[in-house]
C-alpha cells in the first residue's frame, strides 16, 4: 500500500484499492478523503460528489469546456471527471498539502488529455494567485477544505465568499461542501454567510443559495454533507426538478427560498 506523510498535515497518506467499491482510495490520517475509478472517470462514487457532479453537468451546454477552480483538491476525483464530461475544461486544484499531489498522480495517474494545474498553498491566499497564471474569470468554484467546525476561521468569513466571487464569471457557480456534525450549526453559519455576504459596494455578492443533501440531513439530526450551491444571478428553476431527479436518492434541493425558510425554521 503506497503512503507518504504529509509534513503540511502532519499525517500519513495512502492510497489502497477498494475491491468493494472498485477504485482507489485516498485516506489520510486513516479518514478517507477520495475514491477514484481508474477505470472510468465518470464514474463518481461518494454521494456528496455526486451531487456536485450533478450541478457540474448542467452549468453549460452538455459537453461544453469550462473554466473551473478546485479549493481542495483529495485524489482529484471531479476534475477528473470534468475532463471526461467536458473535454478541454481548464481546471487549477489548490491544494494545502505541498506534497499530496505528487502522492496522487504518481499513484492514480491523470488521463493524458486533462488540463489540470496545481497550486499549493491556502485556499484563500491562493485567490489572487489565479488572475497572476491566466485562469480568470472562473465559471465554477468548488470549495471542498471543511472538516465541520474546525475549519480555520479565515475561511469561514463572509469576505472569503467575497474574494471568491470576485474571480468568477457573471453567471459563475460555487458550490461549497460542507460537512457537519448533528444540529448543523457549522452549516447553517456557512448558509447564512454565503447569502448575507456583501461586495465592495454593500451589494449582495449571491443572488441565489440552494442546498443540495440526502433528505434526512434536512431534519438537522444526522451528521453529513450538505452542498451549498450559489451564484449571482438567479439559478434556472428547472434545475430543482432535474436535481432531484438526478439523485443520488433520497434527495433534497431546496432552492433559495426554502433554504431561507429552512435557516429561519432551525435557528439554534
Amino acid at each position: 500500500m503506497p503512503q507518504r506523510f504529509l509534513k503540511d498535515l502532519d499525517a500519513v497518506a495512502t492510497v489502497e484499492y477498494d475491491s468493494t467499491t472498485r477504485g482507489w482510495i485516498l485516506s489520510i490520517g486513516g479518514t478517507e478523503q477520495s475514491h477514484v475509478d481508474l477505470e472510468d472517470s465518470h464514474r463518481v462514487f461518494y454521494e456528496y460528489l455526486q451531487r456536485v457532479a450533478n450541478v457540474v453537468d448542467v452549468v453549460k451546454d452538455p459537453g461544453v469546456p469550462v473554466q473551473a477552480v478546485h479549493l481542495g483538491g483529495g485524489a482529484m476525483t471531479l476534475p477528473r471527471y470534468m475532463t471526461a464530461t467536458r473535454p478541454g475544461s481548464r481546471q487549477i486544484v489548490v491544494e494545502l498539502a505541498r506534497e499530496l499531489p505528487d502522492f496522487v498522480t504518481t499513484h492514480l495517474p491523470l488521463p493524458p488529455e486533462a488540463q489540470i494545474q496545481v497550486l499549493t498553498g491556502d485556499a484563500r491566499e491562493s485567490l489572487p494567485r489565479l488572475r497572476e497564471v491566466g485562469a480568470t474569470p472562473v465559471d465554477v468554484v468548488v470549495l471542498d477544505v471543511f472538516a465541520g467546525d474546525g475549519a480555520p476561521q479565515h475561511l469561514r468569513e463572509r469576505s472569503f465568499y467575497r474574494e471568491i466571487r470576485e474571480v468568477m464569471t457573471p453567471h459563475g457557480i460555487l458550490l461549497v461542501n460542507v460537512g457537519d456534525d448533528p444540529g448543523l450549526a457549522f452549516f447553517r453559519e456557512q448558509a447564512r454567510a454565503l447569502s448575507v455576504a456583501e461586495d465592495r459596494g454593500s451589494q449582495p455578492v449571491f443572488q441565489d443559495v440552494w442546498c443540495l443533501t440526502e433528505a434526512t440531513m434536512t431534519s438537522g439530526r444526522h451528521a453529513g454533507n450538505l452542498i451549498l450551491v450559489a451564484s449571482s444571478q438567479p439559478l434556472p428553476g428547472w434545475w430543482k426538478e432535474h436535481l432531484m431527479a438526478a439523485g443520488p436518492h433520497p434527495a433534497a434541493v431546496l432552492d433559495g427560498w426554502d433554504l431561507s425558510q429552512w435557516l429561519a425554521e432551525h435557528q439554534r
